[in-house]
C-alpha cells in the first residue's frame, strides 16, 4: 500500500508537471507550488489580485481535500515575482490567519516566476 496519497479534486488545479499538486503522509500534507489559477476555471488570469485571491482558496481546496483547513498550516513559504506585491497578499493572509498569536511561520522572498504568475504558495500541514 502507498504511503503517499495525492490530494486532488474540484478546485485544486493539477500540475502539466509529472507531480502531485499536494501529497498527505499520515498526518502530514505537503503542497507543491500553489500558483494563482482559478481553482474552478485552472485559467490564470493576467492580474495580481486574483491570482492572490486564487492561490490562498487553492490552498483551502487542498486541505479541505486532505481533511483539514488553514488552522493545520505550520510553515508557508510564498513565492512572489517581486517583493511590491506583499502589501497585495497580507490581507488574505490576515483573512486566512486572523488570530495574530495562531499563525503559522512564513517566509517571503522573490523568485524567478513561470512566466505570467505573480505568486505561488508552498504549505506543510498538519493534520490533527
Amino acid at each position: 500500500m502507498a504511503r503517499r496519497k495525492r490530494i486532488s479534486g474540484p478546485g485544486i488545479p493539477e500540475h502539466t508537471n509529472p507531480f502531485s499538486a499536494a501529497v498527505k503522509i499520515g498526518n502530514l500534507v505537503f503542497s507543491a507550488a500553489v500558483g494563482g489559477d482559478d481553482p474552478d476555471t485552472h485559467e490564470l488570469p493576467s492580474d495580481k489580485e486574483s491570482q492572490i485571491r486564487n492561490a490562498f482558496q487553492t490552498v483551502r481546496n487542498m486541505l479541505e481535500q486532505a481533511g483539514g483547513s488553514p488552522e493545520n498550516i505550520a510553515k508557508m513559504t510564498v513565492y512572489v515575482e517581486d517583493r511590491s506585491i506583499r502589501p497585495m497578499v497580507n490581507p488574505y493572509w490576515i483573512e486566512m490567519f486572523p488570530e495574530e498569536d495562531n499563525r503559522p511561520v512564513r517566509h517571503f522572498f522573490p523568485a524567478d516566476m513561470p512566466a505570467g504568475r505573480h505568486i505561488q504558495l508552498e504549505f506543510i500541514a498538519v493534520l490533527d
